[in-house]
């Protein structure tokens, strides 16, 4: 078998409302780039790869000639002419060969009539266990959601989404207000909600002081974990060192020389493993492996995902024997999917694992061809950039948070 064909398609799907994080804000939509993969005998498998936009087409379209005539079952060396590690070195290519490799194995499975997670030795659990995510969230005009600032307002939406999806973990994005602000916000939100666990994640906004401080405000708190308080493996070690609950990381450690480094130091407890931060279903699937033997956690991270990139995830959930806690996913906070039947549906906070091969999905071609027309006329977004705070830049780590906190708090008095 044979690849003939790649193509890379940019579509924006729009959100409830615009989500805030420390580092900007996504703009009320998120950009996705799909890609499909073609081959000899008919067989077309599906990828997808975080923002891009036409610069990842084009990127797609370049890889092209490192990959016709390309076997789609040789995935170790479709890794090494995508992410040689020299070349690498001045051409970064993980995250598109990601979407190469998701679209590789979806022909696998197809070919060979097995799902993606049999691939990778066979499923142990056929659902996979969500947390909400929370967000300080922008009203937005057209839907009348969003809007959320103050604690009330943050514990009306948690149990909204417990109500509607049945999550009994919530997850909160911090580094958007003061620390002190948020662990008012944290806890009003833990105590709202009796029996159900929580985790925080300021996306690395804190100084590490601060993030010790915070960690021992909240740790008498039902915590999964603190999930990047500060950034770098030594800044996350010595968070860890002065805390009484688990830490996590999705940013600090997506290599494999970062986990070696990780493990030797002791430097974090929970490796969150993201099928596109680490280049792909097998690679973050070898990861789980490696934490497994050193009896480390992992949980699935997510990175903003449509329905192709939440299968490689629920295959990676259905496989790995350490999953420690329930997955992420931004998932809830779309309004529509590009795959065929629409959005994947959660049941008591868990999303079935999909039975066909591959990945077990198929593309609405309707869908993206509207999503991808919304794309054009509304483009892409600076992730970096807030447009609530236009004149805002995260220059420092302890001055990201410096959003004034909402009118009334006592810390604003």
């Amino acid at each position: 078998m044979k690849i003939t064909d790649i193509r890379a398609t940019a579509v924006a799907v729009p959100l409830e409302a615009p989500l805030r994080h420390a580092n900007g804000c996504h703009w009320g939509r998120f950009v996705r780039t799909i890609v499909e993969v073609e081959t000899d005998e008919g067989i077309t498998g599906l990828g997808e790869m975080g923002g891009g936009g036409e610069s990842a087409v084009i990127a797609f379209g370049e890889l092209k000639k490192y990959l016709l005539g390309h076997d789609p079952m040789q995935l170790e060396s479709l890794y090494w002419k995508i992410c040689n590690p020299t070349a690498s070195l001045y051409n970064n290519r993980t995250q598109l060969h990601a979407a190469l490799e998701f679209a590789c194995i979806d022909i696998i499975g197809k070919k060979l009539g097995v799902r993606a997670c049999d691939l990778l030795g066979g499923s142990l659990r056929e659902e996979v266990p969500f947390a909400s995510y929370l967000f300080f969230r922008y009203p937005d005009k057209a839907s009348g959601k969003g809007g959320e600032e103050t604690p009330e307002e943050m514990v009306h939406y948690a149990k909204d989404l417990a109500m509607r999806y049945g999550f009994k973990t919530h997850k909160l994005k911090g580094g958007v207000f003061h620390p002190d602000y948020e662990i008012d916000v944290f806890r009003a939100i833990s105590e709202a909600l009796p029996g159900h666990r929580v985790r925080l994640d300021p996306n690395a906004a804190w100084s590490v002081e601060d993030a010790i401080r915070v960690g021992q405000a909240i740790e008498d708190l039902p915590n999964d974990y603190l999930e990047d308080p500060t950034w770098g493996l030594e800044g996350m070690r010595r968070v860890k060192s002065r805390v009484r609950m688990p830490t996590a990381t999705n940013t600090v450690v997506v290599n494999f020389e970062q986990l070696a480094s990780c493990i030797r130091n002791e430097a974090i407890d929970v490796i969150l493993l993201d099928t596109t931060f680490w280049g792909g279903l097998r690679q973050a699937w070898k990861a789980s492996v490696v934490c497994e033997k050193f009896q480390m956690g992992v949980a699935v991270h997510s990175s903003g995902e449509l329905g192709i990139q939440l299968a490689t995830m629920l295959h990676l959930g259905a496989c790995v024997p350490n999953l420690s806690f329930a997955a992420d996913a931004h998932y809830h906070h779309l309004t529509d999917d590009i795959i065929k039947g629409g959005k994947m549906t959660y049941e008591n906070g868990a999303i079935r694992v999909p039975q066909g091969p591959g990945l077990g999905v198929e593309l609405d071609r309707d869908k993206m061809e509207r999503y991808a027309a919304y794309f054009r006329e509304s483009e892409g977004y600076p992730y970096d950039r807030d447009p609530g705070r236009p004149d805002w830049f995260s220059v420092l780590p302890e001055k990201r948070w410096a959003t004034p906190v909402p009118k009334g708090n006592v810390l604003s008095k």
